[in-house]
């Protein structure tokens, strides 16, 4: 049997995944890490906690299992993605505190390179929107509040990369410095349709070449780990970022077929082939998870606040004391009373792209019950996603494709048979929920698999992908429509909040 160790590391917590060649999951541990928020608006991660985090679960899934580092085949890596970290090439030592993607300090820089009309160089090269969530502008901010940092990313002292790459050099002992395509679409810096840095957009941001990792397709030996960290020297042989491995992991490998990741956001990618093409729906054009060298794309859409929406209800509102509670708290009423929660909280992504909008309550009535909003919460979520759906279709059916005509889903909320349910209802087509729902980890381990030889072929994996329940719609498509009208007028409140 040959198993293969998926480093899953994510915005609140790292986990480690022993799989078997079946793709079944063998042993899991995982451990959360400290949120750091300076002032509203910010957030940021220790990159030491990030690494010392993941290192302790892999050495815990390993002890879980019963095997030891010399019976893994390889390591795959996913990860947070447009999360930011620059450290010291002597030292190894992060000059500041990883920004995360949910961070929105370098938004006035992005307005100013709008402002400055480079909105469509950026998107024409990356498929990106000038935005702060995204990686560019958050290094430009590093080396412009470090003091020196300039001057030492100019003299090449200085590495930048996204966690996948913190972590590779950490594994390594600093050897390999490098990433693959679909973190490295997610920075705004990179050219997705020829696979290699924009000088140009470098330029723009100011941000150095010198700091830059190697970038190759996500199934490839990058490299093997420090015989000491695990027991045994490892290839690392497969990194994608959270959402592109996600999407590999429910066999997606088609144009049209389409995945919905609920987290702590919500990611939505549709797989749209071998070929560049822009939305004019408020979507993104990404790099999909590349088993060899040929580019793979997909439109994505994501939603800032998705199961964060849950963790408010539990630490801000006090609602309710453990996330599992809310399905019962939500299930206690037949329905939200007319109550539309926008959880704008850090603004709205996709399709909006509104970074001033705020969260917003509407439709309270003197017989509104914190059971009403803890159910609007949990609906905000599936709102959101048929928000991304819709207008993934649009940008379908302009394409000369087919609208998606089912949804696969992941991720820690799908296990909620309310939401899933509510969201088949709002899309009026079946929602898939797999029999392994950790998808983001399985796609690490695949791209892994398939670089080291212990799957040979995408249809290999795709005869591995069994569903454990479909939700079909139940509700009558006037009522979908008339509910989805009401949130859109809700979120217009809560832009011009």
């Amino acid at each position: 049997m040959a198993f293969i160790l998926a480093l899953d590391q994510g915005t609140s917590s790292s986990r480690s995944i022993v799989f078997d060649e079946r793709g079944r999951i063998v042993a899991m541990a995982q451990r959360e890490f400290r949120q750091i928020y300076p002032q509203p608006g910010w957030v940021e991660h220790d990159p030491e906690e990030i690494w010392s985090s993941q290192l302790a679960t892999a050495q815990e899934a390993l002890v879980k299992a019963g095997i030891t580092a010399r019976e893994l085949r390889a390591i795959g890596i996913t990860n947070q993605r447009e999360t930011t970290v620059v450290w010291d090439r002597r030292s190894g030592r992060a000059i500041h505190n990883a920004i995360v993607w949910q961070d929105r300090r370098a938004e006035p820089l992005c307005a100013q390179l709008r402002e400055q009309g480079h909105g469509e160089t950026f998107l024409q090269s990356t498929g990106l929107r000038v935005d702060a969530y995204f990686s560019g502008t958050k290094v430009r901010w590093i080396l412009d509040h470090v003091e020196g940092a300039h001057a030492a990313a100019a003299r090449g002292e200085l590495a930048f990369g996204t966690v996948d790459s913190w972590l590779l050099w950490k594994l390594t002992g600093g050897r390999v410095h490098a990433t693959d395509v679909s973190n490295a679409a997610r920075t705004m810096m990179f050219d997705i349709r020829h696979n290699r840095w924009d000088h140009q957009l470098l330029g723009l941001l100011r941000v150095p070449d010198s700091v830059l990792p190697q970038v190759h397709p996500s199934a490839h030996v990058y490299g093997e780990t420090e015989p000491a960290l695990l027991g045994a020297a490892v290839p690392v042989a497969g990194m994608a970022g959270d959402q592109q491995s996600a999407l590999f992991g429910q066999a997606c490998f088609r144009a049209g077929l389409a995945k919905n990741t609920y987290g702590t956001g919500c990611f939505m990618l549709m797989h749209t082939g071998e070929r560049f093409q822009t939305s004019a729906n408020g979507l993104i054009t990404t790099s999909a998870a590349q088993a060899d060298a040929r580019p793979q794309f997909a439109f994505e859409g994501s939603v800032f606040i998705g199961g964060a929406v849950v963790q408010w209800l539990r630490d801000g509102l006090r609602a309710i004391q453990s996330s599992s509670e809310v399905q019962a708290l939500a299930e206690s009423v037949p329905d939200a009373g007319g109550v539309m929660l926008v959880p704008a909280f850090t603004g709205l992504g996709a399709p909006y792209w509104d970074a001033d909008a705020r969260g917003t309550i509407v439709g309270l009535t003197r017989g509104s019950t914190v059971a009403h909003i803890a159910r609007a919460a949990l609906e905000s979520i599936a709102f959101q996603s048929a928000a991304l759906l819709h207008s993934m279709s649009k940008d379908a059916v302009a394409a000369g494709s087919t609208p998606v005509s089912e949804l696969r889903v992941d991720g820690g909320a799908c296990v909620n048979n309310l939401l899933m349910q509510f969201q088949a209802d709002l899309l009026g087509i079946p929602v898939q929920r797999p029999q392994v729902i950790e998808t983001t980890a399985l796609g690490a381990a695949y791209l892994a698999g398939l670089a080291t030889g212990v799957w040979r072929s995408l249809d290999e994996l795709e005869a591995q992908w069994q569903v454990e329940r479909s939700f079909l719609p139940t509700m009558p498509r006037e009522r979908a429509q008339d509910l989805m009208a009401q949130w859109e007028r809700a979120v217009r409140q809560a832009r011009a909040a």
